[in-house]
């Protein structure tokens, strides 16, 4: 397949630079790993910033304990080959010990409740930065981000008041009980990561590629079927088939209809598509703002 490989060259140079500056200026930074293809991205670029050394960092996974399966195997077999150190924040165990409480209905999710986990789990590992996979063309609120984006004691983030990075120059300055996000991978669009995963041969989920799933519909958006979501009396299971473009908790990700069987096939269906990949998350959908509400509270 004909792409640019400088320019996907280009943004793994960058991108490992800033994971290098990482190392180089936090003494406990963590990488954040949900098992979707930018985080599995962000491991691979990372394993190639440190190589033939191990990845300095841990990876931190936030587990709702509403994964699909699949993420679940892949995660485990991915850190056992690699041989790095994984941690697991459970949303499980916060609602068992009521730091937080699950919610209820039919459009109840425990994507929210990851905020609370996340700082917790950020807190206690004493974690003064924190490698995530998100990119700036995902959501509006995602487009507002530095590369180092620096939270208060309280794991805030102020768009208002953040540092200027002139010339690839990063202050990773912080008082006792801040912390910084960084972000990586920022300036790669969803097509460069599918031509990066594809040009270097990356291993990836089963579910990003086309299969068959019991499926319903809810608010236009295809669901899988799941024990943790509760159906309306109208919403009936069918079978389609589909994959998804981006993983997450089951509660709130869509899965899309799909033939893409290979990386090269999912190169072109992205090409073409007019709906961005957020666009099958119903979480987003709550309210107009309301990615960029959760961040401030603490999320990703």
């Amino acid at each position: 397949m004909n792409y640019n490989i400088n320019h996907i060259k280009e943004l793994e140079s960058e991108s490992i630079y800033i994971m290098r500056e990482v190392a180089a200026q936090f003494e406990n930074p963590v990488l954040m790993f949900s098992g979707g293809k930018d985080s599995i991205l962000m491991v691979h670029l990372a394993h190639k910033a440190f190589f033939p050394a191990r990845i300095p960092f841990p990876l931190l996974h936030i587990d709702t304990g509403h994964n699909f399966p699949e993420t679940i195997q892949f995660r485990d077999a991915m850190v056992e080959k690699l041989g790095a150190k994984l941690i697991v924040g459970s949303v499980q165990d916060a609602i068992d010990n009521r730091m937080v409480t699950e919610e209820k209905g039919v459009n109840a999710s425990r994507n929210a409740l990851q905020t609370a986990v996340l700082l917790d789990s950020l807190e206690k590992g004493k974690y003064n930065a924190a490698l995530g996979g998100a990119r700036r063309d995902e959501e509006k609120a995602r487009a507002k981000e530095r590369f180092f984006s620096h939270r208060d004691e309280f794991g805030q983030w102020d768009p208002k008041n953040q540092r200027p990075e002139l010339w690839n120059i990063f202050n990773g300055n912080h008082h006792i009980g801040e912390h910084f996000r960084v972000f990586p991978i920022s300036n790669w669009t969803e097509l460069d990561v599918w031509q990066y995963l594809a040009y270097e041969k990356v291993e990836l989920p089963s579910l990003y590629f086309s299969h068959e799933r019991d499926v319903f519909e809810r608010d236009g958006v295809l669901l899988a079927d799941s024990p943790f979501i509760a159906k309306k009396p109208e919403e009936k299971v069918f079978k389609e088939t589909v994959r998804c473009r981006t993983i997450g908790d089951m509660t709130c990700t869509g899965v899309w209809k799909s033939d893409a069987k290979t990386v090269e096939d999912i190169i072109e269906e992205v090409a073409t598509t007019r709906v961005t990949e957020r666009g099958g998350r119903t979480d987003d959908k709550r309210s107009e703002t309301s990615m960029e509400d959760r961040k401030k509270q603490g999320y990703f």
